[in-house]
């Protein structure tokens, strides 16, 4: 069996992790561990647990942790992720970051859009892109993977197929986002409060999230053009889920069903991906507590613009489904074990 640690345990994704692995039939998890200055009981932090994994989150030491583990998944923020992958890495680790401080090829858009110097910028080119319906092969390599954002996910899957057809216009692509409150992560702040969310529908860092950089590099590698996007995402009164309707202008007039096949071949290998049929709009109910990623294309004739819709849980196929789809691909496990 494969030890599997996980490292930002408290957290929504790292409970998340911890879900999807103990049903895994190829691992064992043999550490929990975060931010600590002493132990505590998981069941304490996530009731859900108690009677299934009775045991400790611990204090997070990068020696003890590479003693007990072969594979660590870190679900930790940004800019201290990389305090871990970098000692587990020289350790002969596996890692698979779910923060965005190895998301990026360029070092310099990273430092910029998090505000932060990156630790290792060479250790950062050997790590890859952990979107398995475009790096599969990469991915199988690798030793280090950073697993792409939750908005990055639901824009990406929802824009690659387009990219380098000569019949829409990359540079024209908007995408409006909207996200159940776990995506916040779990400390809480003024804007995620109950009292201030609940019944509340709000765009926050309009112009500048900083998962448009991410969107951005990758869709521009896609396209081999640089490309600017325009991306406004939206905090939802619930949970969990991310909906992405995002429009393109087409150069010219392609039907529905072309389109729609030419999604259908994209994606005809990737086993988390569902293209709906037309006349059938995706949601976040059919997708939460998956690793799915639903996605219908809508050809508005009247505005020749082509709208594509994607639904998934960002918890999930946004983060630690993710993360579990690519530790398969790594390990040579069928690409689904622990997911369906």
């Amino acid at each position: 069996m494969l030890r599997v640690g996980i490292v930002g345990a408290l957290g929504y994704a790292g409970a998340e992790l911890i879900r999807l692995l103990r049903g895994h039939p190829e691992v064992k998890l043999t550490i929990l561990a975060d931010k600590l200055e002493k132990p505590v009981a998981l069941s304490s932090v996530y009731p859900q647990f108690r009677g299934k994994l009775d045991a400790d989150i611990e204090p997070a030491d990068s020696e003890r942790i590479a003693q007990e583990t072969d594979v660590v998944f870190l679900a930790l923020p940004h800019k201290v992720s990389q305090e871990y992958v970098v000692p587990l890495y020289k350790a002969g680790k596996i890692i698979l970051d779910l923060s965005a401080d190895f998301r990026f090829d360029d070092v310099t858009t990273y430092e910029q859009t998090y505000g932060v110097r990156h630790l290792d910028p060479k250790l950062n080119r050997e790590a890859v892109y952990g979107l398995p319906e475009l790096f599969c092969e990469a991915i199988k390599k690798a030793r280090i993977v950073a697993v792409p954002g939750c908005y990055p996910t639901s824009v990406i899957l929802g824009c690659a197929p387009l990219m380098g057809k000569e019949y829409v216009d990359p540079h024209s692509i908007i995408a409006d986002a909207k996200s159940g409150v776990s995506g916040a992560g779990r400390s809480p702040t003024p804007a995620t409060h109950f009292p201030e969310c609940n019944e509340s529908l709000a765009a926050y860092s309009v112009a500048q999230h900083r998962h448009t950089p991410e969107i951005e590099e990758k869709l521009s590698a896609l396209a081999g053009m640089p490309l600017r996007i325009t991306f406004t995402p939206h905090l939802v009164p619930m949970n969990r889920g991310i909906l992405s309707t995002i429009y393109v202008k087409l150069k010219s007039m392609v039907d529905e069903e072309a389109i729609l096949k030419r999604y259908q071949q994209f994606y005809q290998e990737a086993p988390f991906v569902r293209v709906l049929p037309v006349n059938t709009l995706p949601n976040t109910r059919a997708v939460t507590c998956s690793n799915f990623c639903d996605i219908a294309i809508v050809v508005d004739a009247r505005t020749q613009r082509l709208i594509v819709l994607t639904a998934i849980d960002n918890l999930v196929k946004g983060a630690a489904g993710q993360a579990v789809q690519c530790l398969n691909l790594m390990r040579g496990f069928p690409e689904t074990a622990g997911l369906l």
